[in-house]
């Protein structure tokens, strides 16, 4: 291969991990934001993250896009292949997630009484967690650091544990007082979309590792989200 086409190449490649490195930095604002908004009830914040998540949906398709004709360009093996089929799947992740967000803002304007405070600071709490293994599991794929990556993949264990006590403690608010179960299930989606981020961060660590290894992660992924088992009580009369 010409050093003119090895320079072509890379150039493409470099072209790949700059529009992600925006995906993610738009993915982390969002997220910063969504929870602002919905833990202050800034509905015109909330609206500003909902009309941003057009331009992460974009980049989206616009990175698949070039990959495919890198891909069908350079017909590139190994290490080279593997750059680009994880750089599809970072970004795929990092659309989902800015979907999740936007979803969080979009509960702001549902939230309009006054809400449990605790369930407030525990919501926000896993926000701030979310986001910092988001910046985190970002930092290992750009730095292709394994170390870093598997640092966030076990992590995600401390948000599922802050998403049952938060499922649990909501629960039992709509068991105590029928009233606020409209109100509860709003910021149960929102503590749930959380979570669900902090799983698509996970997929980022274990491609992490694909891309630095050449085969997958095979452990068992941590995982502590036991509320699809958690038995329903019915109060007491």
């Amino acid at each position: 291969m010409s050093d003119h086409i090895v320079k072509a190449f890379d150039e493409e490649l470099q072209t790949l991990k700059n529009m992600l490195a925006r995906m993610g930095g738009l993915a982390e604002e969002e997220l910063a934001r969504a929870i602002d908004a919905i833990s202050r009830r800034d509905g015109a914040l909330a609206d500003q993250v909902i009309a941003s998540d057009a331009q992460v949906d974009a980049l989206e398709r616009e990175v698949e896009e070039r990959a495919i004709l890198v891909i069908a360009r350079r017909q590139p093996m190994a290490s080279d292949l593997r750059e680009i089929m994880v750089a599809i799947r970072v970004s795929s992740d990092l659309e989902r997630i800015g979907d999740f967000a936007k979803n969080i803002a979009k509960r702001t304007h549902a939230v309009s009484e006054d809400y449990p405070r605790r369930v407030m600071t525990g919501i926000t709490r896993m926000g701030s967690l979310a986001l910092e293994q988001l910046k985190d599991v970002l930092d290992a794929y750009v730095q292709h650091n394994e170390a870093k990556a598997l640092e966030v993949w076990r992590k995600d264990e401390e948000l599922d544990a802050l998403y049952n006590s938060i499922f649990r403690e909501l629960l039992t608010y709509m068991m105590e007082d029928p009233r606020t179960i409209g109100l509860c299930t709003h910021l149960l989606f929102a503590a749930k979309n959380i979570e669900r981020i902090g799983d698509h961060c996970t997929n980022i660590a274990e491609n992490v590792y694909y891309l630095v290894h050449g085969h997958p992660l095979t452990a068992e992924r941590p995982k502590g989200d036991v509320t699809s088992i958690t038995p329903m009580v019915t109060p007491e009369k």
